[in-house]
């Protein structure tokens, strides 16, 4: 990540999106918080976020954007409950930051699979790697 409005923007992308199903549950909060720590943004920034959105910056970095969209999917899941309208804007985000809608299903399918929600890095980036050939 290279600047500090970058990291704002992706907290309020975050934010945004954890809103969809009207409301934010804990562990969603929870979530983002620690996104926030370790993306060293201060306490008092990260929730003043929540009344005043950042700018939108777009994340040029293929790499950051596939990153981010793990981020959302990992905060899709936070709260134990898989929403309608969170599949739909989580494949809408993602194709409006240019990622490869097969690839992210298949990085949706095996977050599913796996026990923990989550998957391997090397995988992340192979699911991606594997529709640019």
């Amino acid at each position: 990540m290279n600047t500090y409005e970058e990291k704002l923007s992706l907290l309020t992308e975050m934010i945004e999106f954890a809103k969809i199903d009207g409301s934010i549950h804990e562990r969603e909060y929870q979530f983002l918080e620690l996104v926030a720590s370790q993306l060293r943004v201060d306490k008092a920034v990260f929730t003043g976020l929540f009344d005043n959105p950042a700018d939108h910056v777009i994340i040029k970095s293929e790499h950051q954007r596939i990153l981010q969209f793990y981020r959302l999917a990992l905060l899709m899941q936070a709260d134990g409950v898989l929403h309608d309208n969170e599949q739909v804007a989580i494949r809408e985000m993602g194709i409006n930051m240019g990622l490869s809608p097969y690839a992210m299903k298949g990085v949706l399918n095996e977050m599913k699979r796996s026990p923990t929600g989550m998957i391997d890095a090397d995988l992340l980036i192979a699911l991606f790697r594997a529709q640019q050939n």
